[in-house]
């Protein structure tokens, strides 16, 4: 395990790293920033472009299906064409789709943009850990804590900054991405060295043949009904909040510095103390109970507020526990349980938005928190009755490659 101590021991040459891990770190915080990016403007661009909660909520629809599908492919990408390649054809996808939804008048054309920026994202994302660890200087342990750095931050800043630029115009959060990106892509063509296709070629069927495993089937199955609850709370909050995209992106950056922490500091410590289902359990199940306070007094603004926020402390713990669960829950590489996990997962966060949506306008706005907590009450009974696949999973040493590894795969959810 690697110590503090130890850590603490080095941290003062921790800033001297190649221009290269600086430039992959910068264009972290503004991946990562894409995904609280888009909730403080939810309100605003169905406003002005007269549409309906549902309609906009097919900007997580879009994004999040595309990005399950697309975690299919990252592995047999990268293993063929190398890490540096990947990243930045990653990178070109985000900054012209981004452009695009800033450039669109309509619901139909932001939506369709939203599913190429999250191909991008996906396929960036797939290699910045790994771009990372192999160019620092010094220690596994120091670069996996710049990455942890560029992750919370690009987290938490994420609905701050969509609020900010936001309030200036729906269509500034999109452009935004697209120029720090693009000052992200050119220092990363230059300053990265040539990364060449390392490791055993993957194919397409190796990440459904990893969900045979029961305990990998277990626990994608428990992300799939948690991730409804997650996604409802991101994709419809912000419509009975009825706020200025102000007040929304300071709402959503205190659920994503909760979150940043809890996934960083506090996951890690509950799992060591009570073990990786239990500490799930209890996350999903406080989830649960604040989705279900959401429901019962969804008109009262305080409430959703509180709400919110909260509920970046239970989403971070799960989120990098139960990724870490999935590394050691079948015998298979960890790039293919992930792939087979995201790519479950990812369809409860594609289709929970728009049901959401959909409930809201015709029944009620109760009705969406309760399909969410009703859904993340699923996912309690999915993992407790499947926990016995989940036994001798090991713990990964703090700020170890595995550990980063949970969190961000996790944190992208």
């Amino acid at each position: 395990m690697t110590s503090h101590s130890s850590t603490s021991e080095q941290t003062g040459s921790f800033f001297d790293q190649p221009r290269a891990v600086w430039a992959v770190a910068f264009a972290c915080v503004i991946a990562f920033m894409g995904i609280g990016l888009v909730d403080p403007i939810l309100k605003p661009i169905a406003d002005q472009l007269d549409a309906t909660p549902s309609q906009v909520s097919l900007l997580f629809t879009s994004y999040m299906a595309v990005m399950g599908v697309a975690m299919l492919i990252t592995g047999v990408v990268s293993s063929r064409i190398g890490a540096k390649k990947t990243l930045l054809t990653g990178l070109v996808l985000i900054i012209v789709f981004s452009a695009l939804a800033g450039s669109s008048s309509t619901i139909s054309g932001i939506v369709g943009f939203r599913a190429g920026w999250g191909l991008g994202n996906a396929l960036f994302i797939a290699t910045a850990l790994s771009t990372i660890v192999v160019s620092a200087r010094g220690s596994t342990a120091r670069a996996i804590i710049l990455f942890e750095a560029a992750l919370g931050l690009g987290i938490a800043a994420g609905p701050l900054v969509g609020g900010e630029l936001g309030s200036i115009s729906w269509r500034a959060p999109f452009f935004g991405v697209s120029v720090l990106m693009l000052i992200a892509l050119v220092a990363t063509s230059f300053l990265l060295p040539r990364t060449p296709a390392v490791g055993r070629r993957t194919s397409l069927a190796d990440p459904f043949r990893a969900l045979r495993y029961p305990g990998l089937l277990t626990v994608a199955v428990t992300a799939l009904f948690y991730n409804v609850g997650f996604f409802t709370l991101l994709a419809f909050t912000p419509f009975p909040l009825d706020m200025t995209a102000h007040q929304v992106g300071l709402i959503f950056f205190g659920w994503g510095l909760l979150l940043a922490i809890t996934s960083v500091w506090v996951a890690p410590m509950l799992q060591r103390a009570i073990g990786s289902v239990p500490t799930m359990l209890l996350a999903l199940t406080l989830f649960a109970v604040d989705l279900a306070a959401m429901a019962i007094w969804t008109e009262h603004r305080p409430v959703l507020v509180v709400g919110v926020i909260v509920a970046g402390a239970f989403l971070g713990i799960n989120n990098t526990v139960i990724t870490e669960t999935v590394m050691g829950a079948a015998p298979v590489e960890r790039p293919v349980a992930s792939a087979a996990y995201s790519f479950v997962r990812f369809s409860g966060g594609a289709v929970a938005p728009y049901a959401a949506g959909k409930l809201g306008e015709n029944i009620s706005i109760h009705a969406p928190f309760w399909m969410g907590a009703v859904a993340v009450a699923i996912a309690v009974a999915v993992l407790a009755g499947g926990s016995r696949f989940l036994r001798g999973e090991e713990l990964p040493a703090a700020h170890s490659r595995d550990e980063a590894e949970a969190e961000l795969v996790g944190d992208i959810s």
